[in-house]
């Protein structure tokens, strides 16, 4: 049982009071990523008495990373994301549950993270992670909250649940160019204006906001001072969707095309064969093929191209 003084304050407010807090309490939310988004989404989460965090992150806290994943100390170094993250905030908040997984989300394990889950919050910012988890929890009914940040821009947006559009229907292709905080850099305080968003969407989805957060995207350009909104309640969901694999999930017999270069490569796959999206084969074959790059992006563009040309089954993986 929570201890209400902690929560006064919130619970002053009409839209929480005893019934909100309950809600919280009894909310069980998955957070995809412990990196810049989480360091200051999840102690917003943690703090207003959120009483489950499922947490995924397989990498671990480097010296580059403490700028703006704020939650990390110095001890925190060569630590997985997701423990550290966890024990910090079992100290800002002993009532709330957390269950940390030093694990990447995949195709494989994402059922398992899915279960018992109320709401699911993508802090990974990964296109290959945003469109699994789009796909899921279009599926499984379940509100997303998604967020991606770059430089001094962004956005936020709450996806899938009962009615509401996927990922996939505001995006159904993937962007033509990968950036990331380590090619273009990024902001500490631009990240954490975009986490505190995100956040304030899990809020209002579990406490049932009177405007609801699913169907909004935000976008942010704090180097210009522009805020724009959109909603997309009524967006037709794609006819066909690229579906995603990971290693786990090959089959002895598939077709693999490499399109990743060979220092993007930290473990090769065996018996995949080396390509470009110029060269790719052109005699169909009724054996499946999975398409491989480092971001999905130049996957994608090849399995496109391939379903152009009649191949029957194809998907792509990042990795």
């Amino acid at each position: 049982m929570q201890d209400s003084t902690r929560y006064l304050r919130q619970m002053q407010l009409p839209q929480v009071g005893r019934t909100g807090q309950q809600r919280l309490q009894a909310a069980r939310v998955l957070v995809v990523g412990a990196g810049g988004l989480s360091a200051s989404l999840l102690p917003i989460l943690a703090a207003s008495g959120v009483g489950y965090l499922r947490i995924y992150d397989a990498d671990q806290v480097e010296l580059s990373n403490l700028h703006r994943q704020i939650m990390f100390r110095m001890s925190d170094l060569g630590h997985n994301k997701a423990t550290a993250v966890a024990a910090h905030l079992a100290q800002l908040n002993p009532e709330v549950t957390i269950e940390a997984h030093a694990a990447h989300i995949c195709s494989s394990n994402l059922q398992t993270a899915l279960q018992g889950i109320d709401i699911v919050v993508d802090a990974a910012d990964r296109f290959a992670t945003t469109y699994l988890l789009s796909d899921a929890c279009l599926k499984h009914k379940i509100p997303l909250i998604s967020a991606s940040v770059l430089a001094e821009q962004g956005y936020v947006g709450g996806f899938c649940g009962a009615n509401t559009p996927s990922y996939r229907a505001l995006f159904p292709e993937l962007p033509q160019h990968a950036a990331s905080c380590q090619t273009t850099g990024v902001l500490a305080s631009t990240v954490a204006t975009l986490a505190s968003l995100q956040a304030h969407m899990v809020l209002n989805v579990i406490l049932h906001g009177e405007t609801s957060a699913l169907g909004q995207l935000l976008r942010l350009d704090l180097e210009h001072w522009h805020i724009s909104s959109l909603r997309f309640d009524q967006l037709p969901e794609p006819d066909e969707s690229l579906l995603w694999l990971d290693r786990a999930q090959l089959e002895a017999h598939d077709l693999i095309l490499e399109l990743r270069e060979p220092h993007e490569i930290e473990q090769p796959i065996g018996g995949s064969i080396f390509t470009h999206l110029d060269q790719l084969p052109t005699q169909i074959t009724p054996q499946r093929v999975v398409c491989v790059c480092k971001s999905g992006i130049r996957a994608a563009k090849a399995a496109r191209l391939l379903k152009q040309r009649g191949f029957p089954d194809v998907f792509i993986m990042a990795e």
